[in-house]
């Protein structure tokens, strides 16, 4: 087997996700939805040049490097409840104080 251009689009998609993944949570999701896309894309042309068990093994790897948002999808296709991470919910207003604030609240308070 020799380096064609689908086996190198695939690899600079590892580190593209991979860089992705380094990223903090809210900045994820434009690259993170991105990728996710091109993926299948990349995974059938893998396929069409090097047979199915190099894209089965993409697959795996793809399933794996995206479990989570896999996961989350697959919930809420199917109508389950579906849970975000902690930094990704929604905080009220009342709740987004820093602690200085706070602070300066209990000393009135008091």
């Amino acid at each position: 087997m020799s380096l064609s251009w689908p086996l190198v689009t695939g690899a600079l998609w590892v580190i593209a996700a991979t860089i992705t993944a380094l990223l903090p949570m809210r900045l994820q999701y434009p690259p993170g939805i991105t990728l996710l896309v091109a993926a299948p894309i990349i995974i059938l042309w893998i396929g069409w040049e090097h047979g199915w068990v190099v894209a089965t093994l993409g697959l795996l790897a793809f399933a794996s490097m995206f479990r989570n948002p896999l996961r989350y999808f697959y919930k809420k296709w199917r109508g389950l409840p579906v849970e975000l991470p902690p930094e990704l919910r929604q905080v009220p207003p009342e709740d987004r104080s820093d602690e200085n604030s706070s602070a300066v609240a209990r000393e009135i308070a008091q």
